[in-house]
């Protein structure tokens, strides 16, 4: 079982996600881009499953490079219950996620759509990369429904 590396961010409830605070299980994802059409299902598929996630004692915390304005743009266009953070530091590369991509021959830098499961002493159970939306949030909770 791997540890959370040390990372810290902003979200958009006031409050700052600290990976030496976690106390409760946490699904966490990043996503490449606030306000675009893979990033908006995935958002809103979160937010439809949500109390399935509370129900069996997960938070849910969405992340992106996004300023923490543009975020919080994101949550109230489709009204999230759960926080999005503005990853504007290198917690990304901590985590391995912030790597080369390719559209079109152009090569750029960007985050690889990824969730991680995290249990209350901050250790990864489980982590998805190259994250397909479709389908994901349910089996982000088949997995955590059967810890």
């Amino acid at each position: 079982m791997k540890k959370l590396p040390k990372i810290k961010f902003q979200l958009t409830n006031e409050d700052q996600f600290d990976s030496a605070k976690i106390k409760n299980k946490t699904v966490l994802f990043f996503y490449p881009k606030a306000l675009t059409g893979g990033c908006s299902i995935e958002v809103a598929d979160f937010q439809k499953n949500l109390k399935k996630f509370n129900k069996i004692g997960f938070d849910i915390i969405g992340a992106s490079k996004d300023s923490i304005e543009k975020n919080k743009k994101f949550s109230d266009k489709y009204k999230l219950k759960y926080p999005l953070g503005s990853d504007e530091g290198k917690n990304c590369d901590k985590l391995g996620i912030w790597v080369e991509k390719s559209m079109y021959g152009r090569k750029y830098f960007g985050i690889d759509r990824s969730t991680f499961v995290i249990n209350e002493n901050g250790n990864i159970l489980k982590s998805w990369n190259k994250v397909k939306v479709k389908g994901h949030v349910e089996e982000v909770y088949e997995f955590c429904k059967n810890l």
